[in-house]
């Protein structure tokens, strides 16, 4: 459904302004640019946004940031300055239909000389038809198209809508943000909270950090926190331990199936191959109460084993692996312990990714290269057919040799001196790096003898 934005929102009165009784975050929305709480070179006099608005000249855009930033607020304060007519549409109800109707309605406007500005918020929810359906009107210039969206653009709309549309990074709030906002807040006697209670630094910044840059949370927090006090007997002081016990646990900022949830998991393993033993503690902590599953953090971090750590460390896999089936074993909260162990021990042991990089040109070669068959002289000959047609032929069984090896070819003809692992000197692997470099030096030289002239 569309309608002129905002203007059909139950908070909001004739007017325009928020009703007495609508919640603090509505009731405290900035109303222009210079109330707006965060980055100069988003918000400031000089920023692009300030001067498009100052000329109304709003390009096509889309507001990425997280819950709470600003971004519908951003999108309020173009609606209330721009000349423009302003629409807002529902992801949730508009098909097609509805969106090609306001499209062409749009169209005629502006064959009249009047500009629609399109608001969309949660832009990522529509769908691909749905996206394609703007397209046209954009290209056209008919609307002027403003998105919000939490998710990132390049994942969730398609390259030709986002080729046209500026995208505005709108990042979380810092904890000294949203003090600002609350204090603002607690001391407003029109929109606010008129100083019904009183608060110490110590409480603002508690709640800044309980809200994780989501202005809309915080001052949620604060009515709710001052709800509960406000008819208390004197003094009715916000406190500490008040907001503990009434905010006992952080609900945390987690999508299993979104940007964050890539985040997070490339942050562990970046922290981990990078040695840092207390990030990578962190964010293991900060995925699994959040709610991850343990057994897809068990699955990644025995992969690292594998990857980062190789041959540097054989026995990383292992306790990778036990870190698996413990945590399968007994669960969570316990088991995260387990996953803990591994952390510290992938995060300290020596890194390698040589196994890594061998068996990635190995891959390469396979699909790159013809497919050729394995020489002679290690095919299976189980019958006498293929013993005469050559199988097996020369073959050497190296336990019979005192140098443990005979020195075959085993490689197709064209991958002949082909080197896929290339050992490091780090940890244990230095050990496999020696051994390596002595068995080809003998390969070759059995090799070489063979091809002598008798």
């Amino acid at each position: 459904m569309s309608g002129d934005l905002f203007d059909d929102e139950d908070n909001r009165n004739a007017s325009g302004a928020p009703a007495p009784d609508a919640p603090l975050a509505d009731r405290m929305r900035p109303r222009d640019l210079a109330e707006v709480v965060g980055p100069p070179e988003l918000v400031g006099p000089e920023s692009f946004l300030a001067r498009a608005i100052a000329e109304d000249r709003v390009p096509s855009l889309v507001f990425w940031g997280p819950p709470g930033s600003g971004k519908t607020t951003l999108a309020r304060i173009i609606a209330a300055r721009t000349r423009a007519r302003f629409l807002a549409f529902s992801a949730v109800v508009s098909g097609i239909k509805e969106i090609k109707g306001v499209m062409e309605e749009a169209a005629r406007g502006r064959r009249a000389g009047r500009r629609t500005l399109l608001f969309v918020d949660e832009i990522h929810r529509f769908n691909r038809a749905q996206q394609d359906a703007f397209l046209p009107f954009v290209e056209s210039g008919a609307i002027v198209l403003v998105g919000a969206t939490t998710e990132n653009p390049s994942f969730e709309l398609n390259g030709a809508l986002l080729s046209r549309l500026r995208v505005i990074i709108v990042p979380a709030l810092k904890e000294a943000d949203l003090v600002v906002l609350m204090k603002r807040a607690l001391a407003d006697s029109e929109r606010g909270l008129a100083a019904r209670v009183t608060a110490d630094e110590d409480s603002f910044e508690w709640l800044g950090r309980f809200a994780d840059g989501d202005a809309r949370r915080a001052l949620t927090a604060l009515e709710s926190a001052v709800a509960q006090i406000a008819f208390d007997e004197e003094p009715r002081v916000l406190s500490v331990p008040l907001l503990e016990d009434l905010f006992r646990r952080k609900v945390l900022l987690y999508d299993k199936s979104g940007e964050e949830h890539f985040n997070l998991i490339s942050a562990l393993h970046k922290s981990l191959r990078d040695s840092d033993v207390d990030a990578a503690l962190y964010w293991l902590a900060r995925m699994l109460e959040a709610g991850e599953d343990p057994l897809y953090v068990a699955r990644r971090l025995v992969r690292f084993a594998s990857e980062d750590v190789g041959l540097a460390d054989p026995g990383a896999l292992r306790v990778a692996l036990d870190g698996r089936d413990a945590v399968d074993f007994i669960g969570l909260p316990e088991g995260a312990l387990a996953l803990a162990q591994v952390v510290v021990t992938l995060s300290l042991a020596p890194k390698s990714n040589a196994l890594y990089t061998a068996y990635g040109a190995a891959v390469s070669d396979v699909h790159e290269r013809p497919n050729e068959p394995p020489p002679l002289s290690i095919r299976n000959a189980p019958t006498r057919l293929m013993k005469q047609a050559g199988y097996g032929a020369g073959y050497l069984y190296a336990h019979d040799l005192e140098e443990k090896t005979a020195g075959l070819d085993c490689l197709p003809d064209s991958l002949r001196d082909r080197v896929y692992y290339r050992p490091t000197s780090e940890g244990k692997e230095a050990r496999f790096k020696e051994r390596a470099e002595a068995v080809r030096a003998l390969r070759e030289r059995l090799r070489a003898g063979r091809a002598r002239p008798k």
